[in-house]
């Protein structure tokens, strides 16, 4: 379900939707073993109810997830733009999980103030999977709520997003709610006692890190008959910039959090990149360019080079190249070369996006709050970074972008707005350009 390894050890990826080093670790023991105590919550029942905010196939795969996760739980409440998702994914979670799924009709919320309504149905836990614009909103809406929260990545597309990530996070922590964070690889068991290793000095100082994330175009989503150009574009979220931040924040981001988790949560200084679209031509494929290849700088020296690319017919690698004073270190193979030799041979025995929500379920039960946040805010703000200085074509400092007032879209949303983004008379869309691009 997560990925196929090829035979010379690199990884491809079948489906799209997949700490600190001592949240990292905490990760561990909390993923890796420890039982869920089965301790009364505060009101008063063993039960965990949970909301999903987001219909689609994340959302409902992120459910799934979360039920796996722990067998007293119960979702009890769906949330959705389209109607049509959430009766879908009401009659397959009820399918998959019949004895942990109890969502009546009075709780089948749609709309665009469906996520309030759910935050206020009850739940104890709301999950956030929907286009990626509204994150940061609903995050801190639960937040503020007094509600647990899993919130997919990216956790924003813009520099104001983050900034609000970052406050509720913090408001969290005052709450003693926790908040885990969708970067799924940190709470993958070979990745986390390989990155142990490296952050243990395995292979000395880092000096250099390769990030790919290449592979063909994701989920393209024809126009339905009678759609209007803003619900055509809702369905096709992820191929306008405005929903979905494209494609760093959507995919290289992934990456781009195992290079900053390898450098301690360092920041860059700044960064620049050569980007654009060249091969992916259509309606279908909305604004959002189809390769990048970013440069991220930092103050010791150190270069880190993230290079994204969703075209059709060509090489795809997914891959985490560490390279040290002392060896090399390849993160997906979970081996380490140099000095030290080393390779992670067990196998994995829980998938990753389980074991993300075993660590929520767990902390919620142990009464000892899980936040991700400090990660989830500079891994997404480096996403941005990357995207502005690919859109752009200029090179930007990380306290220019974190300071930026840049918004990816309009602020409140309605179904008779005008959509920010339009087709011209061929049905095509205007894509950013390098060098003239304003952000």
């Amino acid at each position: 379900m997560v990925e196929q390894r090829r035979k010379d050890g690199s990884q491809s990826f079948s489906r799209r939707d997949f700490l600190g080093f001592s949240a990292g670790a905490a990760a561990v023991g909390l993923a890796g073993g420890l039982s869920i105590a089965r301790s009364a919550h505060a009101a008063g029942s063993d039960v965990l109810k949970i909301g999903l905010i987001g219909c689609g196939g994340r959302g409902s795969g992120a459910a799934v997830n979360a039920l796996n996760a722990d067998k007293n739980a119960k979702l009890v409440a769906l949330a959705d733009v389209f109607e049509d998702r959430v009766k879908n994914a009401r009659l397959q979670l009820q399918k998959e999980r019949p004895d942990q799924v109890a969502v009546d009709d009075d709780h089948c919320f749609v709309g665009f103030d469906a996520y309030q309504k759910v935050i206020d149905s009850g739940v104890d836990v709301v999950l956030i999977a929907c286009a990626s614009k509204f994150h940061p909103q609903y995050l801190k809406a639960a937040v503020d709520a007094g509600k647990h929260v899993f919130v997919e990545k990216p956790h924003a597309i813009d520099p104001p997003g983050v900034r609000l990530v970052e406050q509720a996070c913090e408001e969290a922590k005052r709450k003693n709610l926790s908040v885990v964070s969708g970067l799924c690889w940190r709470y993958d068991e070979g990745v986390q006692e390989t990155m142990k290793r490296v952050l243990d000095g395995a292979i000395g100082e880092i000096v250099a890190i390769q990030e790919t994330y290449m592979r063909s175009p994701y989920r393209l989503v024809e126009r339905r008959p009678g759609d209007t150009e803003l619900q055509y574009q809702f369905r096709n979220w992820y191929h306008f910039n405005w929903l979905s931040g494209d494609d760093v924040p959507q995919s290289l981001l992934h990456s781009i959090d195992k290079g900053c988790w390898a450098l301690r949560e360092q920041t860059p200084e700044s960064a620049y990149a050569t980007a654009g679209r060249s091969s992916s031509f259509g309606p279908v494929f909305g604004d959002v360019f189809d390769h990048g290849s970013i440069v991220y700088e930092y103050a010791d020296g150190v270069r880190m080079y993230a290079t994204v690319r969703a075209q059709a017919g060509c090489y795809d690698e997914v891959s985490d190249t560490f390279l040290g004073t002392k060896g090399r270190c390849y993160l997906l193979k979970y081996r380490i070369e140099g000095e030290t030799n080393w390779r992670y041979d067990k196998k994995v025995k829980t998938s990753m996006y389980d074991a993300e929500h075993q660590a929520l379920f767990a902390s919620i039960r142990s009464g000892k709050p899980l936040n991700n946040g400090v990660y989830m805010v500079r891994s997404t703000m480096m996403a941005v970074l990357g995207q502005m200085v690919c859109y752009t074509g200029q090179k930007m400092t990380w306290e220019q972008v974190w300071n930026s007032g840049y918004k990816a879209g309009p602020d409140q949303v309605s179904w008779d707005m005008t959509p920010p983004v339009k087709p011209d008379a061929n049905g095509i869309y205007p894509v950013p350009v390098p060098g003239v691009t304003k952000l």
